[in-house]
C-alpha cells in the first residue's frame, strides 16, 4: 500500500483532529472556570473539615471518630465541586454515569462488608449519642466490666476476671446497655433466712439500724429489708442498701461487709439463720407411722436359722 492508498486516511484524521481542536478552543473557557470550581471547592473542603474536626473532637469523646466524619464531610464537599464543574463543562450525561457507577458500589461494598459496615456505623451512632465513656462499668448481652477503649469498629471491655474482650460496637448497639456509672449509685441486695421462730419486723428493723451505721451506706432512709417468701427451713429476706457507684468502696467490698454485718447482727439479737431442714411425716394420708414401720421390720421370734 502507497502513501496514496493512505492519503483518503489521513484527511480524516486530520478532519477528526482539527473539529477536536476547535471544539477544545470553544470550551476553552469553560474548562478554566471548571478548573477553578475544583479548585474552590478543594480549598472549601479543607477549611470546613477543618472547622468542622476541632469542633467534633470537643464534641465527641472519640477522636477516631471525629476525624472519620470530617474526612467524610470533606470527600462529600469535594465530590459535588467535581460533579459542579463536569456539569459545566456539558458532561451532565458523565455526571449521571457517576452517580449510578458510584451507587451500584457502593451497594457492593456494604453488601460484602456488611458486619464491619454495621459496626462502624454502631461506633459513629453510639460516639454522637454517648451511652457510656471510657472508666464506666457497662453491661449488654454477654458483657460485663469496665471500658477502656472506644474505636470505631468495636469497644474494649475490661472483665471482673482481669482479662480484656474486644467487643464489636454492633453487640452494644443492638442489645440493652445498662450503665452502673450513669446514676453515681447502685443498690446491693443480700439474701438471707430467718427460722420461722423468730420475729421478722424485729429482724427487720436491727438490721436496718446496724446497717446505716456503716459510712458507705447512703440513702439511709432507702435501707430496708422485705420478707421475700417462705422457705423450707426459713422465712426468706432481702437487705437492701444504697451505695456510691464508683465510690471509695467497691461493691464487692460493700456487698462483703454487709454480710458480716447482717450476720453479726442477728446472732447478736438471738435470731436464729437456720441450717436447711428436713422433716419426715409419716403420719401424712396415705403414710404409715414410724413405730408400725418400725415393727413391721423388726425380725420374728424362731425365725433364725438354728443349723
Amino acid at each position: 500500500m502507497t502513501l496514496k492508498d493512505l492519503a483518503p486516511y489521513y484527511g480524516l484524521i486530520e478532519e477528526k483532529l482539527t473539529t477536536w481542536l476547535e471544539i477544545s478552543i470553544k470550551h476553552l473557557p469553560n474548562f478554566v472556570v471548571a478548573l477553578f470550581i475544583v479548585l474552590f471547592f478543594s480549598l472549601l473542603s479543607r477549611v470546613l473539615s477543618k472547622t468542622l474536626r476541632s469542633v467534633l473532637h470537643k464534641a465527641l469523646e472519640s477522636r477516631q471518630i471525629a476525624d472519620l466524619l470530617a474526612s467524610i464531610f470533606k470527600i462529600i464537599v469535594m465530590t459535588v465541586g467535581i460533579f459542579v464543574a463536569l456539569d459545566f463543562i456539558g458532561l451532565s450525561g458523565t455526571v449521571k454515569s457517576l452517580l449510578a457507577g458510584a451507587g451500584i458500589v457502593g451497594l457492593a461494598i456494604g453488601f460484602a462488608f456488611q458486619d464491619m459496615t454495621e459496626n462502624l456505623i454502631a461506633g459513629i451512632a453510639m460516639g454522637i449519642r454517648k451511652p457510656f465513656q471510657i472508666g464506666d462499668v457497662i453491661k449488654a448481652d454477654d458483657v460485663f466490666g469496665t471500658v477502656k477503649v472506644i474505636n470505631l469498629r468495636n469497644t474494649l471491655v475490661e472483665n471482673f476476671y482481669g482479662q480484656l474482650d474486644i467487643v464489636p460496637n454492633k453487640v452494644l448497639f443492638r442489645n440493652t446497655l445498662t450503665n452502673f456509672n450513669s446514676t453515681g449509685e447502685r443498690r446491693v441486695e443480700v439474701p438471707v433466712g430467718i427460722s420461722y421462730a423468730d420475729d421478722i419486723e424485729k429482724a427487720a428493723d436491727v438490721l436496718v439500724e446496724a446497717i446505716n451505721k456503716k459510712d458507705f451506706v447512703k440513702n439511709k432512709d432507702e435501707t430496708a429489708v422485705y420478707a421475700e417468701s417462705f422457705g423450707d427451713s426459713s422465712i426468706n429476706l432481702l437487705v437492701w442498701a444504697w451505695i456510691d457507684y464508683p465510690g471509695h468502696v467497691g461493691f464487692m467490698q460493700a456487698r462483703h461487709e454487709l454480710v458480716v454485718v447482717i450476720n453479726k447482727t442477728l446472732s447478736d439479737n438471738d435470731i436464729l439463720i437456720p441450717f436447711p431442714i428436713r422433716t419426715l411425716d409419716f403420719g401424712i394420708k396415705g403414710g404409715e407411722k414410724l413405730n408400725t414401720m418400725l415393727t413391721k421390720n423388726e425380725p420374728k421370734s424362731g425365725s433364725a436359722n438354728t443349723n
